[in-house]
């Protein structure tokens, strides 16, 4: 482990290979990797990623563990997607208050060869991810807004959004079982 923590966000549609690469982070660093797929059916039941409701309670408690790692000293890899850059900015945030450094890396394919990837892995490994239907795929692609070249360059972000003073606080509201961690 390198004596600066990290916080590795991983962003990307479902099916382009998120996970894969976080598993390789995880196996070079020996970094933390939180992947949300993994613990929605032991702890809920059910293998759907709703993105709201039971999601953001595992997300929220999820980033509020990575925060408690880096203030230990520990890297962690955040496998979720992200898929607005309010939540990307939000959590690079949350590393400065560590005082971790952060990494976003995007992970992207040709649209046709991402459905036909989430597909196989559907049918390959069921109990490690969840069924999309075509109408998923196309709400997940028009959802998804991908990082600007600012964003992969880690330029400033910008201020939150109104009324929110922080980043972390905007993450709070975002993942409400996130606590306030800039109070």
């Amino acid at each position: 482990m390198s004596s600066q923590p990290k916080l590795h966000l991983t962003v990307g549609l479902p099916g382009v290979g998120k996970t894969t690469l976080a598993r390789e982070l995880e196996r070079a660093s020996g970094a933390l990797r939180l992947t949300p797929d993994e613990w929605m059916l032991p702890l809920f039941g059910v293998r759907w990623a709703d993105f709201g409701g039971k999601r953001d309670v595992l997300e929220g408690r999820l980033v509020w563990v990575a925060h408690q790692v880096l203030r230990a000293g520990g890297s962690v890899i955040l496998d979720f997607g992200c898929w607005s850059p309010e939540e990307r900015y939000a959590l690079r945030a949350i590393a400065d208050l560590a005082g971790a450094d952060f990494e976003l890396h995007y992970v992207t394919l040709p649209e046709d060869e991402r459905r036909k990837r989430a597909t196989a892995r559907w049918r390959e490994a069921p109990e490690e991810t969840f069924e999309m239907t075509l109408d998923d795929h196309e709400r997940f692609r028009t959802s998804f807004t991908p990082p600007t070249t600012d964003e992969l360059q880690g330029c400033s972000p910008p201020p939150p959004p109104i009324p929110f003073e922080s980043w972390p606080a905007w993450a709070s509201d975002r993942w409400p079982t996130l606590p306030r961690l800039d109070i």
